[in-house]
């Protein structure tokens, strides 16, 4: 690949995830606090926040991943792109929890529990990301992206479960700024895994 050709694809790559990367922002014309929201919440939020922390968990393995082993430089900076988001926002969601007195994961046992009430996305298989681990070149590199673009459709689907039940407004502009970056993502993971 040319210098100016990987340039270009960086920055169509990283546009989209560094929005979402810096503290602030705007979501539906309001500014995004990456302070600690308002304290008035709900359950939905609380749960919202529980899984997204999981999922980022998880994100952020595979992505690591992808950032040292894959290919292509398309892939490396779009996996670089999204630790960098990732690590943020995990962050700035614990201090959430933190601020309202909550568990930063839900109780044992949730998928009887509000989190299967509120249709809890399926988590990436612990066994899928082993298959990962033990992938290489350019196996390795079709597997994150099918992997990962189901992984970020869970995201999306939380996003709208929080944006639909959620109560407090500084969560659900975060939900939807998730909503937007992760349907970006996946849209440019189907062009890179169709390439």
């Amino acid at each position: 690949m040319n210098g100016r050709r990987g340039a270009l694809i960086a920055a169509a790559v990283l546009a989209p995830l560094l929005m979402t990367a810096c503290g602030g922002g705007e979501a539906n014309g309001k500014p995004v606090s990456a302070a600690t929201p308002a304290a008035k919440h709900n359950d939905g939020d609380v749960m919202f926040l529980q899984m997204m922390i999981a999922h980022h968990r998880q994100g952020l393995e595979m992505a690591g991943l992808a950032a040292e082993r894959a290919p292509s430089e398309e892939v490396r900076v779009l996996a670089a792109a999204v630790k960098a988001t990732q690590t943020e926002e995990a962050e700035r969601m614990i201090a959430w929890l933190q601020a309202w007195s909550k568990p930063l994961e839900a109780g044992h046992g949730h998928a009887h529990g509000p989190h299967a009430e509120h249709g809890a996305a399926p988590a990436t298989g612990a066994e899928e990301i082993e298959s990962l681990k033990r992938a290489k070149g350019t196996a390795f590199e079709k597997a994150f992206l099918n992997l990962f673009i189901a992984h970020q459709h869970n995201a999306v689907e939380m996003a709208r479960t929080e944006l639909a039940e959620g109560g407090n407004p500084d969560a659900k502009a975060f939900a939807q700024r998730v909503r937007e970056s992760r349907t970006d993502q996946i849209r440019q993971m189907l062009g890179l895994l169709n390439a």
